[in-house]
C-alpha cells in the first residue's frame, strides 16, 4: 500500500498527463521512471537517457537494463555539454550549462512537460542546475509531492526495487574534476575506470577519485582508508597511474571521504 506521499506523487503524475523524464541512472530519476511507467504506462511517458562522457558506464548500463527489464519507452541523446566551451571551462555554475543543454535537447525532441528527479533534499544545496531547470520549465514532482530522499528509498522498496533503494550516491564524474580544471573525457574516463576498479576491489562504503592542481587524491570511507596496508595502496597507486592519460603523470594521494571536496566556491555548499 503506498503511503501519503507516493498517493501525491501519483496525483501530480496523472494531472501531468505523461511527458518525458530525464533519467540519469541514479535511484531518483530511475525510481521516478519505474513508477511513472507503472502509473501511467510506455505510451505516456517517456524517459531519456543522456550518453555522456560525464555519466559512469555503470549508470548507462542499469538505464538500459531496466528499461528492457521493465518495457520502458527509452530514448538515448548525446545532450551536448561537451560542445559548450562554458561548460568545459569548469566555472562554479558547471552544471548549470549541463543541465541547460540537457532540458534544450529534451524540449527539440519531445512535447509535453518534462520532469527531473530532484528532490527536497536538493533544494538545500547549491544547485545551478535548478536554475536552469527553471529557465526551461522542467516539473519536479518529487518535489511538488514534498519528497525527500528517504521518502524515494521507501518507494523503491515498496515497488520492489531493493537495488536501486540501496544505491549508493554517484554524481556525474565531473564533479570530481577540482574547479577551474578543464573538464576532459579522457580525464572522466580515467575517474570512472579508477572508481569502478577500487569498488571492485575493496567494496568500500564509498570512493571518489579527485582530480585537483596537486594531483589525484583518492578519497574513501574512514573505516576502508584505515585498513590499507602499504601494500594496497602501492597497488592503487599503481592501477591510478597505469590509467592515466599518456600525458599526465601526478602524485596520487589518499584521504577521507569529503562531500563536495572538488567543488571551490565562495560561501557556495558544495553539491557533489
Amino acid at each position: 500500500m503506498l503511503n501519503e506521499h507516493s498517493l501525491r506523487l501519483r496525483k501530480i503524475l496523472y494531472a501531468l498527463k505523461g511527458g518525458t523524464i530525464a533519467v540519469s541512472g541514479g535511484v531518483d530519476s530511475m525510481t521516478l521512471s519505474s513508477f511513472a511507467n507503472l502509473v501511467l504506462g510506455p505510451k505516456e511517458v517517456r524517459m531519456v537517457h543522456a550518453v555522456s562522457p560525464a555519466v559512469p558506464a555503470a549508470a548507462t548500463i542499469r538505464v538500459r537494463e531496466f528499461a528492457a527489464r521493465e518495457g520502458w519507452y527509452l530514448t538515448e541523446v548525446d545532450a551536448g555539454e561537451f560542445g559548450d566551451p562554458r561548460y568545459r571551462a569548469n566555472p562554479v555554475d558547471r552544471c548549470f550549462f549541463c543541465k541547460s543543454n540537457l532540458y534544450k535537447t529534451l524540449h527539440q525532441l519531445a512535447d509535453g512537460v518534462i520532469m527531473s528527479g530532484a528532490n527536497c533534499d536538493d533544494l538545500n544545496d547549491y544547485r545551478p542546475g535548478l536554475k536552469a531547470a527553471t529557465e526551461n520549465s522542467v516539473r519536479h514532482p518529487y518535489v511538488e509531492a514534498g519528497m525527500v530522499k528517504a521518502d524515494i528509498r521507501r518507494l523503491a522498496r515498496k515497488l520492489g526495487l531493493e537495488d536501486l533503494a540501496e544505491l549508493p550516491a554517484s554524481p556525474c564524474l565531473s564533479s570530481r574534476v577540482e574547479t577551474g580544471i578543464r573538464v576532459e573525457p579522457e580525464l572522466l574516463s580515467m575517474v570512472d575506470e579508477v572508481e569502478t576498479w577500487i569498488r571492485a576491489t575493496l567494496g568500500p562504503q564509498v570512493v571518489r577519485c579527485r582530480i585537483r592542481n596537486k594531483g589525484v587524491t583518492i578519497e574513501i570511507d574512514p573505516e576502508t582508508l584505515n585498513n590499507l596496508t602499504t601494500a594496497k595502496r602501492l597497488e592503487i597507486i599503481g592501477s591510478v597511474r597505469a590509467r592515466m592519460p599518456q600525458t599526465m603523470q601526478l602524485d596520487v594521494t589518499f584521504a577521507i571521504y569529503r562531500r563536495g571536496s572538488a567543488f571551490i566556491g565562495s560561501n557556495l555548499t558544495p553539491a557533489a
